[in-house]
């Protein structure tokens, strides 16, 4: 474990009951919600390969224009 997450476990020790329950609740829900985006990244690697090179084929062929970041 690394110092700087021992001492933020440290001081969350010092907090009431419910609000270090809150608080454990939500960092296992992210730390549930980074692994799923993981998973479903490395899972559609192939996907956004595809899809990539559909957009760089397009591409050279002309039918793609410039992003004009003025009209996001």
């Amino acid at each position: 474990m690394t110092k700087l997450l021992e001492k933020a476990f440290e001081e969350a020790s010092k907090l009431p009951e419910m609000d270090q329950n809150v608080l454990a609740k939500w960092v296992l829900d992210e730390l549930h919600s980074e692994r799923s985006w993981t998973t479903t990244f490395a899972e559609s690697e192939d996907i956004l390969e595809k899809l990539a090179d559909e957009a760089m084929a397009e591409n050279r062929k002309g039918k793609t224009s410039p992003l004009n970041t003025e009209q996001l």
